[in-house]
């Protein structure tokens, strides 16, 4: 090899090792700008009712996500922030250099049942949302009642079809009229008693539950600060008035 080729060969290393060096050091720039500049300061959250915007963001910063928008964006695309009890899915959006916002899209619970010291949520139709220990306080859980297993996904295991219907149609309309309800017991006579603060109301057997119900939250606001019990078996729905016997102190 002559020396003319050798210094060839030299240059040509030495140029390469500069485009090297100059792609490395801009890496290592982008990168320390990337983790200064694009520090998250504010995070927005919306649409979440059973987490507080605190509990979200811890779920959003937690297990290995980056206080980064731009790592943080990236990192979601690839694996989405999933397995949050009674949250379908979160969706992270890019603000600006320091904000994300966070729209949380929850399961649509519409009751619960208790079972093995678990609460299990179901939707509208009956399917099986979520089993877990935890008690959400804005929904009462219906208790009185015996099942033989569970299954996520599925149909509430009740093979009385008219117990089935009749659960349904009474979370709908707690639900409908926003009732504040703190627990639902079905009797050993088949017989729906609530309880709200310290007023036990007794609904017979749910036949006319939506004449019960439609003005509940006027009633109960009369009876505010008061205990006894509240019979709607027969409830007239002509006068709107209601039969209550106050507890003996």
């Amino acid at each position: 090899m002559s020396r003319q080729q050798d210094n060839v060969i030299q240059f040509k290393l030495k140029k390469k090792g500069m485009v090297i060096g100059i792609l490395v050091t801009i890496l290592l720039v982008a990168f320390i700008i990337l983790l200064t500049c694009f520090k998250i300061e504010d995070i927005e959250i919306s649409g979440n009712k059973h987490y507080t915007k605190e509990q979200i963001k811890d779920y959003v910063l937690s297990n290995g996500y980056i206080d980064n928008t731009v790592l943080l964006m990236l990192k979601n695309r690839i694996k989405p922030i999933e397995d949050i009890p009674f949250v379908a899915k979160l969706d992270v959006e890019y603000i600006s250099a320091h904000r994300v916002a966070v729209t949380v899209y929850e399961k649509a619970l519409a009751g619960c049942v208790e079972y093995m010291e678990r609460y299990v949520y179901f939707d509208q139709d009956g399917y099986v949302m979520e089993i877990s220990a935890t008690k959400l306080p804005d929904s009462p859980c219906i208790s009185g009642m015996s099942f033989s297993s569970m299954e996520l996904h599925e149909k509430l295991p009740i093979d009385d079809i008219n117990r089935f219907k009749l659960i349904l149609k009474l979370t709908q309309l707690i639900n409908k009229y926003e009732l504040k309800i703190d627990s639902i017991k079905f009797t050993s006579e088949g017989e729906i008693v609530m309880t709200y603060a310290d007023i036990r109301i007794e609904l017979g057997d749910g036949s006319n539950l939506e004449e019960q119900l439609l003005d509940l939250n006027r009633i109960l606001a009369g009876l505010e600060g008061k205990k006894g019990t509240l019979d709607l078996k027969d409830f007239d729905t002509a006068t709107g008035k209601a039969s209550f016997k106050l507890k003996k102190e």
